[in-house]
């Protein structure tokens, strides 16, 4: 019997709504507010008390205890600092997945459990289907805001552990819960840049950490069109930015990034939001993980998706070596991003996924 739930409060609409319900539902339930990223912005405050701040009033509001606890550490090894590497190495990196998984689920979780919990929850938009041998993970009723995504490198034994309690709602009637419950979240914006550290000027930002430098924009053809501010401020499919001019020659249409060669600093475009060397029909992801435990018999047809808004396509998984795979979409697909997931879905029912390394 499951008596003592420990949520993860961040300040949002979406963790308060779930520590309400919890308690409603008859739970014991304790807030506790992760600050997973130490640093002061430019006018001295830190980023995240406006957030502690809501998480104790809140608290307060729904008669809950509400504990701290510092995981930076935590964040930085295990998250920020692969983050920069994909960075530096020209690709566009996930980092709420990688988050998720070593951080909200495993350090939260394993400080969650020493203190006494017999389930952690947070406010994801997800739900969980219990099983005697397997837990599976589902997405959540909102399609539009759905973030099984983010929680496919989720295990058997997080998934046994955790509760997803607006899984089965639409946001407009999580933001009337609280409204109705006078909590102080009910019409706080949604958070969103980079998880944990927020909205601010990404250039800026990133320099700060890893060497930034400008180079030439190129066509295929060789020609120098332009000049990037550092490759890693730009993705497949880009369009806005580039800072292209007329270009002698050139069709009147837009350019957009359709490479990256890291090793001459060198950013590739050309024209036309349809170009051929845009779309890919087949990809390769690495590092794959499966919630089931068990990995799927090759080939298997599926539907996946390579970026969090997309919808899903259909694809079939051609070739599955250890962590490795060969993935075949059935139509071809814009932009896919090395660094990015692929996450796999059969139904509502969330596979699991993997970093995309290449594509064709």
């Amino acid at each position: 019997m499951v008596k003592k739930v420990i949520v993860g409060v961040s300040g949002g609409v979406d963790s308060s709504v779930a520590a309400l319900l919890l308690k409603q539902q008859g739970y014991a339930v304790e807030g506790l507010f992760m600050k997973n990223w130490d640093e002061k912005l430019a006018d001295g405050a830190c980023i995240w008390e406006a957030d502690v701040a809501d998480a104790i009033q809140v608290c307060d509001k729904l008669g809950i205890p509400l504990n701290t606890i510092d995981l930076s550490l935590d964040y930085w090894q295990k998250v920020f600092a692969e983050f920069l590497r994909e960075y530096a190495n020209g690709r566009t990196p996930n980092p709420d997945i990688l988050c998720n998984q070593e951080v909200k689920f495993k350090a939260f979780l394993d400080h969650a459990l020493q203190l006494g919990a017999d389930r952690i929850a947070t406010g994801h938009y997800a739900r969980i289907k219990p099983g005697d041998d397997r837990h599976e993970l589902l997405k959540g009723q909102d399609a539009n805001k759905d973030q099984s995504y983010f929680l496919c490198r989720l295990n058997q034994r997080q998934l046994g552990l955790s509760l997803f309690p607006i899984g089965h709602l639409q946001k407009p009637e999580v933001r009337r819960l609280a409204a109705q419950a006078g909590l102080i979240t009910h019409d706080k914006k949604d958070s969103t840049g980079i998880c944990f550290v927020g909205e601010r000027p990404f250039r800026d930002f990133l320099s700060r950490y890893i060497p930034i430098n400008n180079g030439p924009i190129k066509t295929l053809e060789g020609q120098t069109v332009g000049e990037h501010l550092g490759i890693q401020f730009y993705t497949l499919g880009q369009r806005q930015g580039l800072g292209i001019g007329g270009v002698k020659g050139a069709r009147d249409e837009p350019w957009y990034v359709i490479g990256k060669e890291v090793a001459t600093n060198t950013l590739l475009v050309a024209q036309g939001h349809n170009h051929p060397l845009l779309f890919s029909r087949e990809l390769t992801a690495l590092n794959l993980h499966w919630i089931s435990d068990e990995p799927p018999m090759p080939p298997y047809p599926c539907r996946a998706k390579t970026r969090y808004r997309q919808l899903d396509q259909a694809c079939v998984i051609e070739s599955l070596q250890g962590d490795q795979a060969t993935v075949r979409f059935q139509q071809p697909q814009r932009a896919v991003t090395p660094g990015q997931f692929i996450v796999f879905y059969q139904g509502e029912v969330c596979l699991g996924g993997g970093v995309i390394d290449s594509s064709q």
